[in-house]
């Protein structure tokens, strides 16, 4: 019988250890292992390849996802590369989201210009638009739902079916929301990528990424390329992401109340202009929201109405959000996405992709939920008040 969840976070991987009885698994930091014998090497035999600790929460992370196989990365970024690395080559076309992650947006349109595959950047929401890039044949469509940082939701099944028709594989960046709230393999999805930066690992002390595949196949190409091109992730960096995920339940459910409650809140706050968050019935995406996940996670984004000087106001007013890049800690954080997680796009992408300069995007953490109100609305009089 298959256990839920957070069940398998916490228990998955625990007490393998057969030398001492370890609960917790081993780290084992070693670089390199002995050969048995001439032309005789063991399960592992160079760290960059295999290792028994990134073994272990890479068994975790499949398992929590549903695939058959996954690779730690070093970053998310690296995953992200990796995925490209591996399924496109020059003259092949990525369909990405045209208001993804700045860092994977920055990647696909500088690795294109240098010629190493096309992409197409596009409103997966806008069903037309879709069809026409998806009718010039990808190789691999990208979906990112709720999208960063504006929190568009997309069918991810549809999008995969149509993916698939035209001989796309079709990957979902689960970021935002987890395996906990969201499980893109069961919905169609061959692929599913993380930055386990964020929620996975949860305590904002590691840089990490992973690929899950649905096909054991693929998984092992995954390997293979990730050890040739050297994005594994390390001994150490596996340990804290094992460690980080035994929580992993526990935290994204308290930073959904949290954020339920904020966004309550900032219902009633004149100051925002317009408020991003999933849960909100008048969002566009609420009914395939609740259609594909658990829940509607601890990401919201709002426009603040006012100048620059407003917002440097509320943003300085702040004491328990902190100004920073990257989510899904248990600490609060708020970004300017404009100056920060999507500077690398141009001005003219960020229009295209709704992106205003009033912009902030905010990660609830697991603090009381009416502190964080208390420290919005000082930050809110502040702002009126300059």
């Amino acid at each position: 019988m298959g256990c839920k969840q957070a069940t398998v976070a916490v228990q998955s991987g625990s007490n393998i250890d057969e030398q001492y009885g370890c609960v917790v698994p081993p780290i084992y930091l070693s670089s390199t292992y002995n050969f048995t014998g001439f032309n005789e090497p063991r399960a592992h035999d160079y760290s960059r390849r295999g290792n028994p600790s990134r073994d272990v929460v890479q068994q975790v992370l499949a398992e929590l996802e549903g695939g058959a196989g996954a690779v730690m990365t070093s970053s998310g970024m690296s995953a992200i590369h990796l995925l490209c690395t591996v399924f496109l080559q020059p003259g092949d076309l990525l369909v990405a989201p045209h208001d993804c992650y700045g860092g994977s947006y920055r990647l696909f349109d500088s690795l294109s210009k240098r010629g190493a595959y096309n992409v197409i950047f596009v409103d997966q929401s806008d069903n037309q638009a879709l069809k026409q890039a998806l009718a010039q044949k990808p190789k691999l469509v990208l979906i990112e739902t709720p999208s960063n940082p504006l929190l568009r939701i997309v069918d991810i099944q549809y999008i995969c079916g149509l993916a698939h028709e035209v001989g796309a594989l079709a990957v979902v960046d689960n970021t935002f929301l987890s395996p906990v709230l969201q499980k893109p393999l069961d919905l169609g999805a061959d692929l599913v990528v993380h930055s386990c930066t964020k929620y996975l690992n949860g305590h904002s002390d590691l840089i990490a990424g992973a690929i899950i595949a649905k096909d054991p196949v693929i998984a092992e190409n995954l390997a293979w390329w990730a050890n040739n091109i050297g994005v594994t992730g390390a001994a150490f960096d596996s340990y804290l992401l094992l460690r980080g995920i035994r929580t992993l339940s526990a935290r994204v459910m308290l930073q959904q109340n949290n954020a339920a409650a904020i966004a309550e809140y900032l219902q009633q706050q004149p100051q925002v202009k317009k408020l991003y968050y999933p849960a909100l019935k008048n969002h566009p995406g609420h009914e395939i929201a609740l259609k594909q996940q658990t829940g509607f996670g601890a990401m919201l984004s709002f426009e603040l109405d006012g100048d620059e000087q407003t917002l440097r106001h509320f943003l300085s007013a702040l004491k328990l959000f902190t100004l920073a890049e990257s989510l899904g800690g248990v600490e609060s954080l708020i970004s300017h996405t404009a100056t920060m997680t999507h500077a690398g796009m141009a001005a003219e992408a960020r229009a295209q992709a709704g992106i205003t300069d009033s912009l902030l995007r905010v990660s609830v953490g697991i603090e009381d939920s009416q502190d964080l109100i208390a420290d919005l609305d000082k930050a809110f009089q502040a702002a009126a008040t300059r």
